[in-house]
């Protein structure tokens, strides 16, 4: 048997970085799993500046995700005002304070887009265990956040319950069923159905990468760069991310 971290991600609005080039910011369809891992990373209260720490993370995480609703696209036009020097500011305390001397600001131009009423469930392999990130330890840092949790950006808080579980069983389609039949007494499932999120749906299925025991056999593999390496220099290596539509083999 394998064990399993389940949990649910639905917001209002997500963001789910992909490659940017210049002024766009653009959004995949489903979670990176850099945003998934930074999301979890959060939630154990490991700064960004701890490259040890995400990296043992990363080592000991296989990912999966299933995509119940990959939501509508939505771009916004951002604006944002930054100080030309930092280092002659080191006496002010806020923000206002910074943008005060107009000669000393840079406007900051950029498209960056959304994806709105997204749902899915995330499913992380444990691949080994970290003694200082265990399993057990992940669902109740997912259940009592460090800091809070946030799909993708700062600006997209998470709107329900993550409802994180550890499961064991021999493959994520398996371990996924088992999560749903969970949910299936609780009322939260049926709240989701109320939202009508399924009308929104576009490509549903499950993505997963290697090494991870999906029990599916894969309709197309494609890469994708999201495999964090360093938080503090934002650099990311590329990795083989699988996808059936099915739920089942």
């Amino acid at each position: 048997m394998e064990r399993f971290i389940v949990f649910r991600l639905y917001g209002p609005l997500a963001a789910w970085g992909d490659i940017a080039v210049g002024e766009q910011r653009p959004t995949a369809t489903h979670p990176s799993k850099s945003a998934v891992l930074g999301l979890v990373a959060a939630a154990l209260g490991i700064r960004r500046s701890d490259d040890d720490a995400h990296e043992a993370l990363r080592d000991s995480l296989g990912f999966a995700v299933r995509v119940q609703s990959g939501g509508v696209p939505l771009r916004d036009y951002h604006t944002s005002q930054y100080p030309k020097s930092v280092s002659r500011l080191k006496h002010l305390h806020t923000r206002r304070d910074e943008l005060l001397d107009p000669h000393n600001r840079i406007a900051s131009l950029s498209t960056r887009d959304y994806r709105t009423d997204g749902l899915y469930t995330v499913c992380l392999h444990e691949r080994m265990r970290d003694s200082r990130a265990t399993a057990e330890t992940i669902v109740s840092s997912l259940l009592k956040p460090t800091f809070a949790p946030y799909l993708g950006r700062r600006s997209c808080p998470t709107a329900f319950p993550l409802s994180p579980r550890l499961i064991e069983a021999h493959t994520v389609v398996a371990a996924i069923a088992h999560y749903d039949e969970t949910d299936a007494g609780n009322g939260r499932a049926a709240f989701l159905d109320e939202l009508g999120l399924a009308r929104l749906a576009r490509e549903r299925g499950i993505y997963w990468e290697d090494g991870v025991p999906a029990g599916l056999r894969p309709s197309r593999s494609i890469p994708r760069h999201d495999q964090p390496m360093s938080r503090t220099r934002r650099q990311f290596a590329p990795r083989t991310e699988h996808y059936s539509a099915s739920e089942g083999d």
